[in-house]
């Protein structure tokens, strides 16, 4: 069921937007890719002068919310999952990044604007996967 009276197609296109910018400038810019489990892992192993642009890049994504909400509400989260699910989520979300060689942002946003083949299958791969665990979660288990 689509949730017609919170569903805004324009803003969701100016977001999509402003991310695709995000992500090519970062890439021009800095030459890297905007895939946040790889700037956030590179903080555990950072080379010198590689920390301060990672935590730039991950505080502005913690501060933007905090900027938006001086301009709109916040939208009011809810979560219908009890903590061992989130944890379990968590580090299965954590373990696939791993082994898929980045996250929904490096591969989703920014590997398969750039054609990468490796991006192309890891997207598929974590869409179905996503998919196929909605469907058992509404329609097998109930």
């Amino acid at each position: 069921m689509i949730d017609w009276n919170n569903f805004t197609p324009v803003a969701a296109l100016a977001g999509g937007a402003i991310i695709g910018l995000a992500a090519g400038a970062f890439v021009l810019l800095n030459g890297r890719i905007a895939g946040i489990s790889g700037i956030a892992g590179g903080l555990l192993s950072a080379a010198k002068g590689d920390i301060g642009w990672r935590i730039a890049f991950l505080a502005g994504l913690i501060g933007a919310p905090l900027v938006f909400q001086l301009v709109a509400p916040l939208p009011e989260v809810q979560v219908d999952a009890g903590t061992a699910t989130l944890v379990a989520a968590g580090l299965l979300v954590g373990i696939g990044t791993r082994y898929g060689s980045g996250c929904t942002s490096g591969h989703g946003v920014c590997g398969i604007s750039r054609f990468s083949p490796r991006s192309l299958v890891a997207t598929a791969a974590f869409m179905a996967a996503g998919f196929a665990t909605v469907f058992i979660v509404r329609h097998v288990l109930g």
